[in-house]
């Protein structure tokens, strides 16, 4: 609720907000819904100059409407595809990262996650040549790997320099610091985090449940809250930038003897496209990684066959599955 305050918009002096205030007036929902002939008498203020405040508000604040055409062509105008590199990941997120999408990655510790971040980073700094803002809440990340999956790219030296110039990485460890990177970023709409210029084609986030894990659950009763603002700010940043936005997640047991992502169901709802990862026993064969749509925003049921099976049969009919060789990039 956006409170009124001198200089909101033009005509908002001090005088007039404190004399709406003294009329219980404090918010612009309060100004727009309330009789402005008889808010005028009251205030001892001019009728037109609260009726020109109140227009430029509406006109500051309230939503337009749009039809489904415009959405469509603005969202045709905006969204990109992004490459990972690797054409069978690439097939099963439906050609690549979409610009505008939060895509998650699910697995357990060894199942290739920070793999997988890396090998989308670098070629997205290699063969697209756009920039990257990595952000490693694990400590995880290796400068020797990242270098090392570059040089299977490029050859030259100028160019592995350019694509290392192209990867921001940031280390962040509590979930505070981290919004006040997020923010930072979505306020200025450039890289502001180191003072590069240029934008920022995807982000990375190694891993969520780093930062959120330790503020979830017990007596911690923000937890909840900060989670769920951070997922506002990761949306964000995926809507009004125009970027792709990659987070990794853990995996905890579930009832029975599988597994199930971490952060609960609440967070369940926050990915657009949710990919687990697997390796070794869980996959087809050792020295292979699986990986397996369990969300997708564009998958519609339709693709899945009609007819009538058990719970068991049905869900390994919807699941896609994508194997990557353990010696990939």
């Amino acid at each position: 609720m956006v409170i009124l305050r001198e200089g909101i918009c033009p005509g908002a002096t001090a005088q007039l907000i404190k004399a709406l205030k003294e009329q219980n007036v404090k918010t612009v929902v309060d100004l727009v819904s309330a009789d402005i002939e008889d808010l005028a008498q009251r205030c001892s203020i001019s009728y037109k100059t609260l009726v020109a405040v109140r227009r430029v508000l509406l006109a500051q604040y309230s939503p337009f409407p749009s039809n489904a055409a415009d959405l469509y062509e603005e969202l045709l105008g905006s969204t990109a595809i992004l490459s990972t590199g690797n054409q069978s990941l690439d097939k099963l997120l439906d050609s690549g990262l979409y610009t505008g999408e939060l895509t998650e990655f699910v697995g357990a510790p060894g199942s290739g996650k920070t793999q997988v971040c890396l090998s989308l980073a670098v070629n997205v700094a290699c063969a697209l040549k756009q920039k990257v803002l990595y952000i490693d809440t694990t400590g995880g990340l290796s400068s020797a790997r990242l270098l090392q999956l570059i040089q299977s790219q490029v050859d030259s030296l100028e160019e592995q320099s350019e694509a290392l110039q192209r990867i921001e990485v940031v280390r962040v460890f509590e979930v505070y610091r981290l919004l006040e990177v997020l923010q930072d970023l979505r306020a200025t709409s450039t890289w502001q985090v180191t003072g590069a210029r240029g934008s920022v084609k995807a982000l990375v986030l190694d891993s969520a449940t780093a930062v959120l894990s330790p503020i979830l659950g017990g007596q911690q009763m923000d937890g909840m809250s900060l989670m769920m603002q951070l997922a506002r700010e990761l949306k964000l940043l995926a809507r009004e930038l125009g970027i792709s936005v990659i987070v990794t997640n853990c995996v905890v047991r579930d009832i029975g003897a599988g597994v199930k992502p971490a952060l609960g169901c609440t967070w369940s709802y926050v990915p657009n496209i949710r990919i687990l990862l697997r390796r070794g026993a869980d996959a087809a064969g050792p020295g292979k990684r699986s990986a397996t749509v369990l969300k997708s925003s564009r998958q519609v049921g339709g693709k899945y066959t009609g007819h009538k099976t058990t719970d068991r049969a049905q869900q390994a009919t919807r699941l896609a599955h994508c194997l990557c060789d353990n010696s990939n990039k």
